[in-house]
C-alpha cells in the first residue's frame, strides 16, 4: 500500500500527515511556524526548518517507503509544480523555493493550499466519485478549485480557483487584491464583517449567533451575504455545471444557519433545464485538510510520473 506525506505550510503552524492511499492518516504532526518568543535564528528561515523537521518525523512513523512528498502554501505555484511562484508580504523566503532541493527528496509536489482541500474531498472526501467538483473554502478570505474530468485545474500561470474574487456587484467600491469590485469574498468572508455590519459585529460567529437569536439587524446582514453567495454559486453552476459543489472552511460551522437560507436562495436563482439541482456537500476535511490534499496530489502526481 503506497504511503505519502503531506505539508500544509501557514503563518502560525505547519501541519503534516502521514496517509496510505486510501486516505486514512496514519500519523500527523503539528508544529509552530514562527520561532518561540526570545529565540533568534541565524541561519535559513525558521518555518522551513519546522518544514523539514515535520518531514523527519513523519518519514520515521512510516513503516515502509514515502512514495511521495506533496506541499500545499499560500501563493501561486509555478508551472511545473515545483515551488510557490508568487505569494507576496507573506513568508518571505517562500517564492521560488524549490521544496525538493531544500528537503533533498527526488520530487515534493507544491500547490496552493485552497487547491489542496479540493484534492483532499476529490480523493479521499466527499468528492470522491465525481469527475467535475467546485469548491469554495468560506473564511477570513473566500478561496476555491476547480476539478475538470478528474483532474485539477490550475489554468494559464496557475491562477484558476480564485472563485472568491467574482464579482458579484460592479457598482461597489471595495476590492480585494485583484482589484475587482464587489467580490463574493467581500460578500460572506470573515474579514468583511466588520464593514458589512457597520462595525456591530467583528466576526461572522458573532453575527451568526445573534442572527439565531433573531436580532432583525443580523438577520439581515447575514441573510444578505448568504444570497450573494447562493447568486455566486448558481453563477458558477452555469458556467461549469459541475457534478457537486463543496463548501469547506471555518463560516460552514454555521450548519443550518448557514445551509437552510442558501437552500432557499438557490431555489430561487438556480438554473434546472434539465430539472436537477447541483448537490452542494459539507466538507469532510478540517483543520488537515491542505495536508491531506497535499499528500493525496503527490501521489497522483507521482504515479503519472511512474507511467511516462
Amino acid at each position: 500500500m503506497a504511503a505519502a506525506i503531506g505539508i500544509d505550510l501557514g503563518g502560525t503552524n505547519v501541519k503534516g500527515v502521514l496517509v496510505n492511499d486510501t486516505g486514512e492518516i496514519l500519523h500527523q504532526e503539528v508544529q509552530a511556524t514562527a520561532l518561540p518568543a526570545g529565540s533568534s535564528n541565524g541561519q535559513e528561515r525558521h518555518w522551513q526548518q519546522v518544514v523539514a523537521q515535520v518531514v523527519r518525523v513523519l518519514k520515521s512513523q512510516s513503516s515502509g517507503e514515502v512514495d511521495a512528498i506533496g506541499l500545499a502554501a499560500p501563493g501561486l505555484p509555478n508551472d511545473a509544480n515545483s515551488a510557490i511562484r508568487i505569494m507576496p508580504e507573506r513568508l518571505e523566503g517562500l517564492e521560488n523555493l524549490i521544496w525538493s532541493d531544500y528537503l533533498h527528496e527526488k520530487e515534493v509536489w507544491v500547490l496552493n493550499d485552497a487547491h489542496a482541500a479540493l484534492m483532499a474531498e476529490a480523493k479521499f472526501g466527499v468528492g470522491q466519485g465525481f469527475r467535475n467538483i467546485v469548491m469554495l473554502t468560506l473564511g477570513t478570505g473566500v478561496g476555491g478549485g476547480i476539478l475538470i474530468n478528474g483532474e485539477l485545474y490550475q489554468g494559464n500561470y496557475q491562477m484558476a480557483g480564485h472563485l472568491g474574487h467574482m464579482t458579484l456587484d460592479v457598482d461597489r467600491e471595495d476590492a480585494g487584491i485583484t482589484g475587482m469590485p464587489g467580490t463574493l469574498e467581500s460578500a460572506i468572508g470573515d474579514a468583511t464583517v466588520a464593514k458589512r455590519s457597520f462595525g456591530k459585529y467583528q466576526t461572522t460567529l458573532a453575527l451568526v449567533e445573534a442572527y439565531r437569536q433573531g436580532d432583525a439587524f443580523a438577520t439581515y446582514i447575514w441573510l444578505n451575504s448568504v444570497r450573494k453567495l447562493a447568486l455566486g454559486l448558481c453563477s458558477l453552476c452555469n458556467l461549469l455545471s459541475p457534478d457537486q459543489i463543496i463548501l469547506g472552511g471555518g463560516i460552514t460551522q454555521a450548519g443550518d444557519a448557514l445551509y437552510k437560507p442558501l437552500a432557499d436562495f438557490i431555489a430561487v436563482y438556480e438554473w434546472k433545464s434539465a430539472g436537477k439541482s447541483t448537490p452542494i456537500q459539507q466538507a469532510r476535511y478540517t483543520n488537515m485538510a491542505g495536508a491531506v490534499g497535499a499528500a493525496g496530489f503527490a501521489l497522483d502526481r507521482a504515479f503519472c510520473s511512474q507511467l511516462e
